[in-house]
């Protein structure tokens, strides 16, 4: 399993594939997959059957997992896409900005 650069809660842009330019913050990110779900993107129709939940049940909109290879973190000072990078500063280790050099 590869160390992942992007977490749950980040601002990421499509770079690759039928969704590139969208942005969204990543809800779930699955490592064992090297996938994410991101808010508003990759959307597909799920067929749900009436529940206690959804009383009427049919067809419902839902976000699909999408490489995280396809993904790319936008640098929240810029807002433009950045590459992630790890190093320690005052005895923590950080993500910062590759780009505006800030941690993230």
């Amino acid at each position: 399993m590869i160390k992942l650069k992007i977490k749950s809660g980040d601002t990421v842009r499509v770079i690759a594939g039928e969704h590139k330019g969208s942005e969204g913050q990543v809800l779930k990110v699955n490592r064992e997959k090297n996938k994410a779900i991101v808010e508003g993107v990759n959307l597909v129709s799920k067929h749900e059957k009436p529940s206690a939940k959804n009383p009427q049940g049919g067809i419902v909109k839902k976000e699909a997992l999408i490489h995280i290879s396809n993904l790319s973190l936008i640098d929240p000072k810029s807002g433009e896409t950045t590459r992630v990078g790890y190093e320690e500063r005052d005895g923590k280790k950080v993500r910062f900005s590759k780009k505006s050099n800030e941690v993230i």
